[in-house]
């Protein structure tokens, strides 16, 4: 009978060395070491040939991706430009967690108050006035940032204040500048007492205190001016990234997990273009016989065939087809490694390959539900308590510097609308929710992508408008539903 890995410790040459200069000392290592292989019941634990290769460092959370994060950067965004189901992937987050924008709205018991925010809102945080180059809003700043979060890991948004001429028709005295992380500086490596890792810098508490910018991008094609770096203190900073680990302060592209499955389906689909084209061609070959003369041209006007064409075949010469390679079992195979790439991503099969074959309201809802837990978690610990609460952070500052640091009012952030899978049942499932009390009509209504107060305000203008007409808005006719399908049958 085969012996098992693990049935006796094997000696190493330091063993053997100590058990000949210091027997005892030799024998308290076998002993340890036998013990320990007594104690370590997870067979995943264990250091045999079936684990010998994996990877499995003791490193912090910062520490696991220390020095490859460039790397990790630049072949997701390689794999963003090149690779179809990369770029689809992130189309798909960024319209899941951001869509058309997490629309900010103000509250507050003082009417006037919130009258004046919501306009100082709408002027600063709803203009292209916002941004440093005066060319994106509030929300198309949200897409941006996070299809940077999804292909770099992080993105990060500075704070530049603008007095004088350079604050001219600002509302409030500040915009905001988009900053790939490629901006820090990674040669500082201390400031102070404090260390400085990668560019950004950390304080006796293990708290970011500062980042280190470039003053433009280092990779840029020309610069304007020469290339130095300025430590802007971590209140200049909205640090946008997804925390996985305890102690995590840096992220990562969110491909890295697939980024080698998503090579390989890749080179395996060209490789089967290349299959297919073969499969495609009308190859000829000539055969001769034993003793026959082969002419200077051989094969002269095979190259010109077509249907109903006639070629003159040298003497002696026999004409056979060649039988390309056939292709099979590419959807099942693609299908598999498809399946794998979403599942490490987070979106649905479905989603990351707009293929709703064999997909009925049962399964769609479910796969959608299971997505839609993840985007609700992104876009509250990303969109929200980074993005949105750095954006409120400053908007309040702003208005202390302008004099109005007495306006009282609660920002809220209301996500974009749910795609609903079929809302002939899922409206009726959500009004007998409010009825039922198990939800409030603001609930529902911040579900579905839609602001209360907006919707409460347009609501009573409605009301005025038709009271002042003289009469109500005319109502469609009364519609059945049709009858309820078999939720298992396939709409495909």
């Amino acid at each position: 009978m085969g012996r098992p890995d693990d049935a006796r410790p094997s000696l190493n040459a330091l063993d053997r060395v100590i058990g000949f200069f210091a027997p005892e000392a030799g024998l308290r290592r076998v002993a340890a070491r036998v013990q320990a292989s007594a104690l370590m019941h997870f067979d995943a634990a264990s250091r045999s040939r079936r684990t010998l290769d994996w990877k499995a460092p003791s490193t912090s959370a910062d520490a696991a991706a220390y020095g490859s994060r460039e790397r990790l950067r630049q072949v997701s965004r390689d794999m963003v430009r090149n690779r179809a189901y990369a770029a689809r992937a992130r189309e798909v987050i960024v319209a899941n967690i951001v869509g058309d924008g997490i629309m900010p709205s103000i509250r507050s018991d003082n009417e006037a108050h919130q009258a004046e925010v919501a306009a100082l809102m709408r002027q600063h945080l709803l203009t292209s006035s916002l941004d440093a180059m005066e060319e994106y809003d509030l929300l198309e700043m949200q897409q941006i940032a996070m299809s940077a979060v999804f292909t770099d890991g992080e993105a990060l948004i500075r704070r530049r204040m603008r007095t004088g001429r350079f604050g001219r028709g600002l509302v409030l005295p500040y915009q905001c500048e988009l900053v790939e992380v490629d901006c820090l500086d990674t040669t500082v490596q201390s400031y102070g007492e404090n260390l400085v890792i990668e560019g950004v810098e950390y304080g006796p508490t293990g708290a970011i205190e500062a980042y280190h910018l470039y003053n433009e991008h280092p990779g840029a094609v020309r610069h304007r001016r020469p290339l130095e770096s300025t430590r802007v203190h971590w209140s200049d900073i909205i640090h946008i990234r997804r925390f996985d680990r305890p102690g995590q302060l840096r992220g990562v592209p969110w491909l890295a997990p697939v980024m080698l499955a998503l090579a390989d389906l890749a080179d395996y689909e060209d490789a089967q273009i290349v299959k297919q084209r073969m499969s495609a061609l009308l190859a000829v070959m000539l055969q001769y016989q034993p003793g026959a003369n082969r002419p200077a041209q051989a094969g002269a006007g095979l190259e010109q065939l077509a249907p109903g064409a006639i070629v003159e075949l040298p003497e002696g010469a026999e004409a056979k087809l060649v039988e390309p390679p056939s292709v099979d079992g590419y959807d099942d195979f693609m299908g598999r490694g498809l399946r794998t790439i979403a599942a490490g991503i987070g979106v649905t099969y479905e989603a990351l390959t707009a293929d709703l074959r064999g997909v009925n309201f049962s399964s769609g809802r479910m796969g959608r539900n299971e997505m839609d837990r993840l985007v609700r978690m992104w876009q509250r610990g990303l969109m929200v308590m980074q993005f949105g609460a750095g954006m409120e952070r400053w908007f309040r500052e702003g208005l202390r510097l302008t004099g109005r640091g007495d306006l009282t009012f609660t920002m809220d952030w209301t996500p974009p609308r749910r795609i609903l899978v079929d809302p002939t049942r899922e409206i009726p499932a959500m009004i007998d929710e409010v009825e039922a009390g198990l939800n409030s009509r603001q609930g529902v209504q911040r579900e579905l992508g839609r602001d209360p107060a907006r919707i409460r305000a347009e609501r009573i203008q409605d009301a005025e408008d038709d009271s002042r007409l003289g009469g109500g808005p005319t109502l469609p006719p009364a519609i059945t539903p049709p009858q309820a399908q078999d939720e298992d049958e396939t709409d495909a």
